[in-house]
């Protein structure tokens, strides 16, 4: 089948012809009818994230997937044939990139019915980022301040949306010109980072969201009230996220000195640094499905691609500056 993979770490992204995916027992074959596009690929591709999760290459690229169950394993039973469905495959089983993809059913659920396949498959992997970060690692309770940066982005525009639906004080930072957009979404206060420094205008903050990492999460720190809780996306990466992993005691000890500053402000601030790498969750997608059909989230596409382009979608990424997520067109679907 056609697929779109990297031959070794930084080298070009290319289609090739790949073998039929093999299921599993408890896995299900999806024809991809759309894949979302993250900075994750880009990221991934270009070895950012060798050192702790490690792919054997070659590696066909793609973690977000909505489509059709086109066939199940002995033991899956949480699916049938012809199942619309969307996910974002586990670690080390990605590859959205393709004509069709196996996935363990755990990882799937029913997509969401009032929305397409193209904005169905632009969730997975930033509505589960936003719901492991405000509700899992965040606890975010009614009436609590929340700051979410890029909020006109992937992970940004769903978790504005997520953060008003727990009954939060939303704030976000945008360029100008999406300010009406995110207000849009459920922003009470927008802060054009062009133009102003959040550090200087808010305080007293319970929660901030943060995807980018170096000075901006040390500013995020400062905005936070005694025994406030940042969550970062981008870095660095924690001890206790490193013993989590599994990381072997070299790569645990270079974290450790890598968070160190970092940790230190925390602690003196009175308040706590925790770092996401997000996680497959099925049940988590069935939530978000109920949440979208409900009318509480809407997807955010602000570009297409057909699955020929694929190359040049990927390459895209960190340039274009669209609002939401970028999708690719399943093989047999019209661009």
């Amino acid at each position: 089948m056609r697929a779109f993979v990297f031959d070794q770490y930084k080298k070009p992204l290319h289609e090739a012809d790949v073998p039929e995916p093999t299921v599993g027992e408890h896995d299900v074959l999806i024809r991809v009818e759309a894949a979302g596009l993250n900075h994750l690929d880009e990221r991934l591709r270009a070895g950012e994230f060798k050192a702790v999760l490690p792919y054997k290459t070659p590696v066909t690229l793609g973690h977000d997937v909505a489509g059709t169950v086109i066939r199940t394993g002995a033991g899956a039973t949480r699916f049938t044939v012809g199942d619309r469905v969307y996910a974002r495959p586990r670690d080390h089983r990605i590859g959205t990139f393709a004509e069709r993809i196996a996935v363990d059913e755990a990882d799937v659920a029913l997509a969401p019915t009032s929305i397409s396949v193209v904005e169905a498959a632009s969730l997975p992997l930033v509505a589960l980022t936003a719901w492991q970060a405000l509700v899992e690692k965040g606890n975010v309770q009614p009436g609590q301040k929340v700051l979410i940066h890029a909020g006109a982005g992937g992970v940004g525009s769903i978790a504005i949306q997520l953060a008003k639906h727990l009954g939060a004080h939303v704030a976000t930072t945008v360029s100008g010109k999406n300010a009406d957009f995110v207000r849009e979404l459920g922003a009470d206060v927008v802060i054009d980072y062009r133009a102003h420094d959040f550090e200087s205008e808010l305080s007293g903050y319970d929660f901030v969201l943060d995807p980018l990492g170096g000075d901006n999460l040390t500013k995020s720190l400062k905005v936070l009230k005694r025994g406030g809780k940042a969550v970062g996306i981008s870095g660095p990466p924690t001890p206790a996220f490193a013993k989590a992993a599994g990381l072997n005691l070299v790569l645990r000890l270079a974290i450790t000195v890598l968070s160190r500053k970092t940790r230190a402000l925390a602690r003196k601030l009175g308040v706590t640094y925790e770092f996401l790498l997000m996680h497959a969750s099925g049940d988590q997608l069935r939530q978000i499905a109920e949440l979208v059909d409900a009318g509480v989230i809407r997807p955010v596409v602000g570009a297409t691609f057909p699955f020929d382009q694929t190359v040049q979608a990927v390459a895209s990424l960190g340039t274009s500056s669209i609002r939401g997520k970028a999708v690719i067109t399943g093989a047999d679907q019209a661009a």
